[in-house]
């Protein structure tokens, strides 16, 4: 019996995503009028039979479908992983699945090592959650034929659906904030090229400095974590600016890194927010009883993971489903950590 022939196998001939022969097929927007006439020309030549989406009304079958995150997300004081997966596994079981969760260390990274639930056959698809080197991606995504997803992180190459929060337009939210409440001196704390959300989370923060005229200074920018492990050690990468040149306001890439910098701000006897106004992202802390409220952009994770789950149930259905990259936006939200300190700046 012949191979059937994938999307993927189409994509491969032409140098294009999967996500863009799909498009092209189901008739979607985003393929020129050209490119989709090669695709269904190739597609017919190969012999392509589309797949047929479950009947409605018929029994959803039960899958399991494995989660795996690296090690250095998943510690006692990352609660936003934990807090994901928890999610993900509601909506798998509202769903008749059942989600499995696997850490993989970063030997097992560095390795090139397949997680052992899709070695030993015990999912049906997998979720890639938050950033894993793009060598680990790509290793993945050739050497298993399972569904996969990435959450939380976007693909390099643009072949796997992606579900990530709207980083970009939540940073810029929180930045444009600051300027309202008259700063301009504005910081960032993030390892830049650490995981994709720093990234997108500095272009935020970049795309507001730029309307407003603000000062991007290399002494403001403040890393929270090693580049490549990504391992935190917070008196080790928290390098402070200068007293005499400290920003009035800070953005932080997460809530967690906020909280830091509020202690490491009072070690070095300024207080937040009357002498320096700090905001987060995420609206997920690893403390109890933090010191003080930290003004953020909450991520809407519940809908993260219903859509992650609904995109591979869709494709274990009809396997020429495919989405592309999803956005979900989140909401700001006010605290105390931050304060007015005279007239709203004006956008350029």
């Amino acid at each position: 019996m012949p191979k059937a022939v994938k999307l993927a196998d189409i994509g491969q001939k032409l140098g294009v995503s999967t996500v863009t022969v799909s498009k092209a097929l189901s008739g979607q927007k985003g393929v020129s009028e050209d490119m989709r006439a090669k695709i269904r020309q190739l597609a017919q030549e190969m012999g392509y039979v589309k797949a047929q989406p479950q009947e409605k009304g018929k029994e959803r079958k039960s899958f399991t479908i494995g989660i795996a995150v690296a090690e250095r997300y998943i510690g006692s004081n990352q609660p936003f992983y934990w807090h994901l997966y928890q999610e993900l596994s509601k909506h798998a079981v509202q769903k008749n699945c059942f989600a499995m969760l696997e850490v993989i260390n970063y030997v097992e990274e560095q390795q090139m090592l397949i997680p052992k639930m899709v070695t030993e056959g015990k999912i049906d698809a997998m979720i890639l959650m938050g950033t894993f080197q793009k060598e680990y991606v790509g290793f993945i995504r050739h050497n298993t034929s399972l569904p996969l997803l990435l959450l939380d992180t976007l693909d390099k190459e643009g072949d796997i659906d992606c579900v990530v929060s709207n980083n970009i337009m939540g940073a810029y939210r929180v930045v444009n904030y600051l300027f309202e409440l008259g700063h301009n001196k504005i910081g960032f704390v993030g390892t830049r090229l650490a995981t994709a959300s720093i990234d997108d989370r500095f272009f935020g923060y970049l795309k507001s400095m730029m309307e407003h005229g603000g000062q991007v200074r290399g002494e403001w920018l403040v890393d929270d974590r090693d580049r490549f492990t990504g391992a935190s050690d917070y008196q080790l990468h928290y390098r402070m600016p200068q007293k005499d040149d400290m920003p009035t306001a800070f953005f932080c890439n997460s809530d967690i890194a906020a909280n830091v910098l509020i202690r490491k701000l009072a070690e070095e006897g300024y207080s937040v927010p009357d002498d320096v106004s700090v905001a987060g992202f995420d609206d997920y802390i690893n403390e109890p009883f933090p010191q003080i409220g930290i003004t953020t952009y909450a991520i809407n994770t519940a809908e993260m993971a219903r859509r992650a789950v609904h995109i591979l149930l869709s494709r274990l259905e009809n396997p020429d489903y495919a989405i592309g990259v999803y956005l979900v936006d989140g909401r700001f939200i006010e605290r105390e950590s931050t304060k007015s300190i005279g007239p709203p700046v004006p956008f350029f």
